[in-house]
């Protein structure tokens, strides 16, 4: 995940690639231990794979106690525009939806990224207001909000 990662494209809007291998190795454990330190939230990640064996990104969700879910995703920019990235993260609302009875979805985005924002349209996406519970945003941000219908309890 570190070369995936390292692509400088990704960071075309915000952030930076992974100041270095340790740095990474840090991150993910502190993303495996699933929850946030007060236990409030729970993390959720997925490691995209090519057909063959090669990474080309993420997914993953925060959970939080009302049922809603933040989620991201980034992929290296080799795979953008092939529909990977809105597969994966539909494949991630199924999930999200039917293990876990998550009902709203809400993702965090920079204005500017257009890709994002039409990734996040095809998936049935719309604006929310940003005086949203748990939606902090910077000035260059918009966030966007799904509702799911209501589900069996997860298992």
């Amino acid at each position: 995940m570190f070369a995936v990662l390292g692509d400088p494209a990704i960071y075309e809007y915000e952030n930076a690639p992974p100041a270095s291998l340790e740095w990474l190795r840090e991150r993910f454990t502190k993303l495996e231990s699933r929850r946030s330190r007060d236990g409030s939230e729970q993390w959720l990640n997925w490691v995209l794979r090519q057909h063959g064996g090669g990474l080309i990104g993420y997914v993953q969700a925060t959970l939080r106690a009302d049922a809603s879910a933040l989620v991201a995703y980034e992929l290296s920019s080799a795979y953008w525009g092939r529909g990977l990235g809105r597969e994966a993260v539909a494949a991630m609302i199924d999930e999200l939806h039917s293990q876990y009875g998550v009902h709203m979805l809400l993702a965090i985005f920079k204005r500017a990224n257009a890709r994002s924002r039409r990734l996040l349209e095809a998936l049935d996406f719309k604006a929310a207001g940003a005086d949203m519970p748990g939606a902090s945003l910077d000035a260059d941000e918009e966030l966007m909000q799904r509702r799911l219908a209501a589900t069996v309890a997860p298992r």
